[in-house]
């Protein structure tokens, strides 16, 4: 067991007058307390913030400080991966954990997004591309994604209204978790179809089908398992894997997602386990088209078959393996740098029953995909609670 998730803070996703650092400083202090450790106890920080270009600041590492006084002096850096950038620090902490130069780690994960333009906000998430095949040619991430939609449709036919279930899925789920950006049932029929409230991003998606654009942030106490054994809780991360492919869409094949299959199948045999022994996921559902590839790179499914998935319940909060009980990308928002840890904390919360109305019955493993772009960086995590 390589970490243990001893102690979390969560803020509400959506759009807030809140600064960056106030954000930064809400669940700073909430992981603190929760995990029942002075600031003084931590080793290192890791925060996770994408930036280019929401806020005025490119140097952020040492905001996290400002939470407490007891964090001055501490090594702080900032880890940034397109939309896996909360994982990669996630994972940046696990590393020097492991490698003994730190007992207590503290990570977090945050992003104020709402204080751009939308143009701009498209923009600065088209630079996360490979720019001279993409964003250079007008593509943004909607584009891209509509393009992967496009592929897999081609192969396997219009699966518009797996799309649609996907999303009305997240959403009813994303009613019971009172961090979510957007806490309403939109339904099969409004998903489904096209409309003023619903019109076409970039076709064949729909607005439904596109993850939201939010402020928020998430954080993380991470021990030594050995540490964690005197620690009130323990989840531990027990694999975890991370795999990056080409950044030029074009050398992909579209209708699959190779990266996060390969991530995910190191992070289970790390692990020790099957897909099968799993009690819930949370997936990177930045657009529903990645739910939908991420049923059959993750072995739900065959290629092709995703859609049976839902078809069967499986997927579903009282099916056999709940997916993005929390809501997901799609109901609880995106804030890039926050999304890989706010599904740590989310995961982490249901292993330890503390999940309140998005509890998931007795679940005894967790699985995390988060990948940043195209599927081209992708980080798996197994978590299970120890303590």
């Amino acid at each position: 067991m390589s970490a243990c998730i001893v102690g979390w803070g969560h803020s509400k996703f959506g759009r807030f007058v809140d600064s960056l650092e106030s954000l930064i400083g809400q669940v700073t202090r909430e992981a603190l307390q929760d995990a029942g450790v002075d600031a003084e106890d931590i080793d290192a920080v890791w925060l996770g913030h994408f930036n280019g270009g929401f806020v005025p600041e490119t140097f952020c590492s040492s905001l996290v400080l400002q939470a407490h006084d007891g964090l001055r002096w501490k090594p702080a850096t900032r880890v940034e991966n397109a939309c896996a950038t909360g994982s990669a620090a996630v994972f940046a902490a696990i590393d020097a954990l492991e490698a003994g130069r730190a007992d207590l780690a503290l990570v977090v994960g945050a992003e104020k997004m709402s204080g751009v333009s939308g143009a701009r906000t498209t923009g600065i998430l088209a630079s996360a591309s490979y720019v001279r095949e993409e964003a250079d040619q007008g593509m943004t991430f909607p584009g891209a994604f509509a393009r992967i939609a496009e592929a897999y449709f081609r192969k396997y036919g219009d699966h518009s209204a797996t799309l649609a279930r996907i999303a009305a899925k997240n959403h009813a789920n994303g009613v019971d978790n009172p961090y979510a950006h957007m806490r309403k049932d939109l339904g099969f029929e409004f998903c489904n179809s096209v409309s003023d409230k619903n019109p076409i991003i970039d076709a064949p998606l729909r607005k439904t089908d596109c993850s939201l654009v939010s402020d928020g942030a998430a954080a993380i106490v991470l021990a030594r398992a050995e540490v964690a054994a005197s620690m009130s809780k323990a989840v531990c991360i027990t694999g975890h894997a991370q795999v990056n492919d080409f950044l030029p869409m074009s050398r992909h094949d579209m209708a699959a997602l190779e990266g996060p299959r390969r991530a995910w199948s190191e992070a289970l045999a790390a692990a020790g386990c099957s897909v099968d022994d799993l009690s819930l996921l949370e997936v990177h559902d930045c657009f529903t088209i990645a739910e939908l590839l991420l049923y059959e790179a993750l072995g739900l499914a065959a290629p092709g078959e995703g859609a049976q998935v839902l078809r069967s319940g499986r997927v579903y909060r009282d099916g056999a393996l709940p997916v993005n009980p929390s809501g997901g990308l799609k109901a609880k928002g995106h804030p890039i740098g926050a999304t890989g840890v706010s599904m740590h904390v989310m995961a982490a919360m249901q292993l330890c029953g503390g999940a309140g109305a998005m509890q998931v019955r007795a679940p005894t493993l967790a699985g995390i995909l988060n990948m940043g772009g195209a599927a081209v960086a992708n980080y798996a995590s197994v978590l299970e609670r120890t303590k």
